[in-house]
């Protein structure tokens, strides 16, 4: 069909009627009469040559082939209004989705969104926090920002921060640790990941016990509970920079293991925006600088 001669008008009372099922709700929404959704709607019919509701005493039931045409319409609709959106204030701004487990989000990245806002303001940052289990696909995201070993399937993983594991704990609470072992007497808090408490006490030269405190399926609240006296997290120290500062955290041990890294991660089928490049290059610049501080 020529774009020219797409019947717009009525693909949009179409759409209207399917969600209301009834023509004078749609025609209400559309600021225009009963009759004139109806005729429309009737127009596209025509052209189609299959009807697309069954007209009842009390509204309207969408048939086969409505059915099959709403979510066709009703996604075209939605991404012309998100990109009209992106032109907001007289400029086009980029709309860029990115993932962020929740630890590097308040950790690293929440203090310098304004830096990344004054560096680049033609791009519309989305952020989404999750727990480190993420469906770029499903979730339409460009970026996602995970911990781990970058290996995940059908995706292009690069290295951003490196975030060795320390135990963190109450002021109060690194008061009674004075050697590794002293730990073996504390509430262990656990992360999702069940081998990182093994690999810390390994590397201390201490028999890993059987751990049976609570589980978090977020470094940044296990840290919280820690701060709050709950037990002794392992977490990474360079996450939780302003709490130890301002001694909400202790890390009483220098000893760190290695159990993964932060990596910028994409779908390999999705080619980069010039929005990602720019944010991926900035990333960069600031890890570099951070970790040179």
């Amino acid at each position: 069909m020529d774009r020219a001669q797409l019947p717009l008008n009525a693909l949009r009372a179409f759409e209207a009627a399917a969600r209301h099922l009834n023509f004078t709700r749609a025609g209400i929404e559309l600021h225009v009469s009963q009759g004139a959704v109806s005729h429309q709607v009737a127009q596209l019919e025509r052209r189609l040559g299959t009807r697309l509701f069954h007209r009842l005493p009390r509204g309207l039931a969408l048939t086969d082939e409505g059915h099959a045409l709403v979510p066709v319409v009703a996604e075209a609709f939605d991404r012309v209004a998100a990109t009209l959106d992106q032109y907001a204030g007289g400029r086009f701004r980029e709309a860029l989705k990115v993932g962020v487990v929740g630890t590097f989000a308040t950790g690293w990245l929440l203090p310098r969104l304004g830096a990344f806002a004054r560096a680049f303001p033609a791009i519309d940052l989305r952020i989404s926090t999750n727990n480190n289990r993420v469906d770029l696909a499903g979730e339409a995201l460009d970026y996602a920002i995970r911990f781990g070993d970058g290996a995940w399937h059908g995706t292009h993983a690069e290295p951003l921060l490196a975030a060795p594991l320390a135990p963190l704990c109450a002021p109060a609470t690194a008061q009674r640790l004075r050697a590794p072992a002293d730990l073996l007497s504390e509430r262990l808090l656990r992360s999702y990941r069940a081998d990182e408490w093994a690999l810390w006490f390994g590397a201390a030269g201490v028999a890993a016990p059987v751990l049976r405190g609570p589980m978090f399926d977020s470094s940044a609240l296990m840290a919280t509970a820690a701060a709050a006296g709950q037990g002794v997290a392992l977490a990474p120290p360079s996450m939780f920079a302003r709490e130890l500062a301002a001694e909400l955290l202790v890390q009483p041990f220098a000893l760190a293991v290695d159990a993964g890294r932060y990596w910028l991660t994409r779908l390999m089928s999705r080619p980069e925006s010039d929005a990602m490049q720019r944010f991926r290059e900035w990333l960069s610049t600031e890890i570099t600088a951070s970790e040179a501080r």
